[in-house]
């Protein structure tokens, strides 16, 4: 069996996916091949593209028309005659081309999709095309069960399965004890609108005003950058510290050297820092508007949930955590660490294979009238306009 990954970038997180699963299915004689579609333009420019796997390694999709990206993109596709494509959702110009190749050639397609729909407001029109579209897909891959609900009505089980949205999780675990005597919650995030770092520093004032030891952490860089320093100023913040970009093998270690991990935003599709810091041994402190909180935070076993628009509510949550004992505390990183050891690469080659062994043994699904007519219409686009937002 041939498989192929195709998304318009496959960097950062896919490329230690990619590989594991490269090694993992080649030992069930599965062939596993990989096609980026853009080399510029993916708000990750500051991880490089494969340039063996890469479409169009000088081009962002806006320098180029949808034509071209067709047309090299199906030609590439014929020359290796997989026999199921994955790809991103048919938002993208990934999964809109490759279920439509796909359809064209009797062959099999997997959707993966991080976004929750009801969480995106559309048009209701504009809805029931990419509902009709996604129903084209022979199966969904999604990150965790609770997803499934999201697609009543428009796909039917058993063709969900999940898990695809891992990191190497060996890669954050420090082989030393972990301890609770730094007095640091760490926040590992862009510095964007969309991270809601304004409620996170006027939840912080509380948090000071209660505990004079704890100190939060905020690695990372964008925009918000001089704005938030000055925010500090203005709220009379004395232990807040921005460290900026943090290289990624030092991840690990600012994570291992804090006692939470806290991320307050308005919205995430997942939020894969989350795996990290649980990867880490961390309790998680975590806005319910982050849907991998719905899988991986059991509020009061491995951290505590809050509405971001709460900025007391938050400093809450916050202060209960710090007022836990170090028993408390310790019981919280153990049961962090057993929730993302099930959400690891091993269970995503086998959730994956199974659905690849099933497929094996059934014809690919065939195109519906109104599936074949949008299809034929919409080519996909590359939306990172809340990338800076």
């Amino acid at each position: 069996m041939r498989v192929v990954i195709l998304h318009n970038d496959l960097r950062v997180y896919w490329k230690g996916r990619i590989k594991y699963l490269h090694d993992f299915l080649q030992v069930h004689h599965i062939t596993l091949y990989s096609i980026e579609l853009f080399g510029k333009g993916s708000p990750y420019a500051f991880d490089p593209h494969d340039s063996n796997n890469c479409l169009f390694p000088d081009n962002s999709y806006d320098e180029l028309s949808k034509s071209e990206i067709e047309t090299k993109l199906f030609e590439k596709l014929d020359e290796i005659n997989p026999d199921v494509v994955i790809a991103g959702s048919i938002v993208f110009f990934s999964g809109a081309l490759g279920v439509r190749w796909c359809r064209n050639n009797n062959k099999h397609f997997i959707m993966f999709d991080d976004g929750k729909p009801s969480f995106i407001k559309r048009n209701p029109f504009i809805q029931y095309i990419k509902d009709t579209l996604t129903k084209q897909a022979d199966a969904l891959w999604l990150p965790s069960a609770d997803y499934d609900a999201e697609y009543k009505g428009v796909f039917d089980k058993p063709w969900f399965f999940h898990g695809y949205n891992t990191i190497d999780n060996d890669l954050f675990k420090i082989n030393a004890e972990k301890e609770f005597n730094h007095n640091t919650i760490t926040c590992v995030a862009r510095l964007v609108d969309i991270k809601n770092f304004d409620n996170l520093l006027k939840a912080w004032k509380v948090v000071e005003s209660a505990n004079a030891t704890y100190r939060l952490s905020i690695i990372g860089s964008g925009p918000l950058h001089d704005h938030l320093q000055k925010l500090k100023t203005d709220l009379g913040l004395k232990r807040v510290d921005f460290t900026g970009i943090v290289s990624n093998q030092d991840i690990p270690m600012y994570l291992f050297k804090s006692d939470a991990f806290v991320l307050a935003s308005f919205a995430e599709s997942w939020g894969l820092v989350v795996n990290e810091a649980m990867a880490a041994g961390l309790p998680v402190l975590l806005s319910k508007t982050i849907h991998a909180a719905t899988a991986l935070l059991k509020d009061g076993e491995n951290g505590y949930t809050f509405d971001p628009y709460n900025v007391d509510g938050m400093a809450q949550k916050i202060l209960q955590f710090i007022n836990l004992d170090i028993p408390a505390k310790k019981a919280m990183s153990v049961k962090s660490l057993a929730i993302i050891n099930t959400m690891n690469y091993e269970n995503m080659g086998n959730e994956l294979l199974t659905v690849l062994n099933k497929m094996a043994l059934q014809k690919a699904k065939k195109a519906t009238f109104l599936g074949s007519v949008f299809m034929g219409v919409w080519k996909g686009g590359y939306n990172t306009s809340g990338w800076n937002k």
